[in-house]
Parts: structure tokens; C-alpha cells; sequence
């Protein structure tokens, strides 16, 4: 799993080929740390195809600020450096999976 912050964000972000999953989180989120499992999950199965990382919101928050997050867990979909799709809030792991798969 990619911890994605302000000094990687371009490199791993917005100059990929490949499809973004970016979940932003915190250490103090319950709801984040139910989700985490599943990004972490899906990182191994989308290893190669696809970018999956977190952001941890305290520490990034020009990242946060740049995409508009107000709220966490917040997981963004993009491709080709536009966000193409987003999951507010906690959701099971096949809600992150079909979201993925659409912008395969």
C-alpha cells in the first residue's frame, strides 16, 4: 500500500497510466479504520493495474484541500490525473472493487 503525501502526490498521482484509488484517512476515524482493510486488500489484488494509496489527512492537508475533502473516510476514483468517482464514508470492500473495475 502507497502512502501517497505532498512530495509523491504528482509522481505516483496525477503521472500514472494507471487507474487511482486514494483513500483519505486518520488515526482518529473509526469508520477509516473499518474501510482500511479493504484498501489494503485491494491494493494486493490490483498490483500492476492499478494505484491504490492512502492520505493521511493530518499530514497532508494541501492534498485534502486541492480535492475538497470535508469528510472521512472519503475514497477517490481517478484516472488519467480527473477524479472520475468518489465513496463517502464507510462502504464494504465490493462497493471500492466495482468502482475500481469501472475505470479499469
Amino acid at each position: 500500500m502507497l502512502e501517497v503525501n505532498d512530495s509523491n502526490f504528482d509522481e505516483l498521482v496525477m503521472k500514472t497510466d494507471k487507474p487511482v484509488m486514494l483513500d483519505f484517512w486518520a488515526e482518529w476515524c473509526g469508520p477509516c479504520r473499518i474501510i482500511g482493510p479493504y484498501v489494503e486488500e485491494l491494493a494486493q489484488e490490483y498490483e500492476g493495474k492499478a494505484v491504490i494509496g492512502k492520505v493521511n489527512v493530518d499530514d497532508c492537508p494541501g492534498i485534502s484541500g486541492k480535492f475538497g475533502i470535508r469528510n472521512i473516510p472519503t475514497v477517490l476514483f481517478i484516472k488519467d490525473g480527473k477524479v472520475i468517482d468518489k465513496q463517502v464514508g464507510a462502504a464494504q470492500k465490493n462497493v471500492f472493487k466495482a468502482k475500481l473495475d469501472e475505470i479499469m
